[in-house]
């Protein structure tokens, strides 16, 4: 009985996970990020896996990202600078979601 139980519970847990990956995969494309950014090789910016590994264990990795997308800049990854991404284009929730979906990549 606890071996269905718990068989059960992680079940429920991926379904739930599931379609929150994609829907902050989503918001990436739908953000326009993937016109500088891929998944797993480097384009006119870093790619999200590296990203990832350069913030893995950082605490304030959302916080800090969330910053540097807003605000835009240059230097950290390159000479070319990323365009500001302002609120009336990607909501602060939209930006977390996508962020942490970004940090989630191995």
């Amino acid at each position: 009985m606890l071996k269905n139980s718990l068989f059960c519970a992680v079940t429920v847990a991926a379904l739930f996970a599931a379609p929150l990956s994609h829907a902050s995969e989503a918001i990436v494309k739908k953000a326009r990020c993937v016109a500088c950014h891929q998944i797993d090789k480097k384009a006119v910016g870093p790619s999200y896996k590296d990203v990832a590994a350069k913030y893995q264990g950082k605490s304030d990795a959302v916080a800090m990202l969330s910053d540097k997308v807003r605000s835009g800049g240059s230097g950290v990854w390159g000479e070319i600078p990323m365009p500001p991404h302002p609120a009336d284009k990607l909501s602060d929730a939209d930006l977390k979601a996508a962020i942490e979906w970004v940090l989630s990549l191995k």
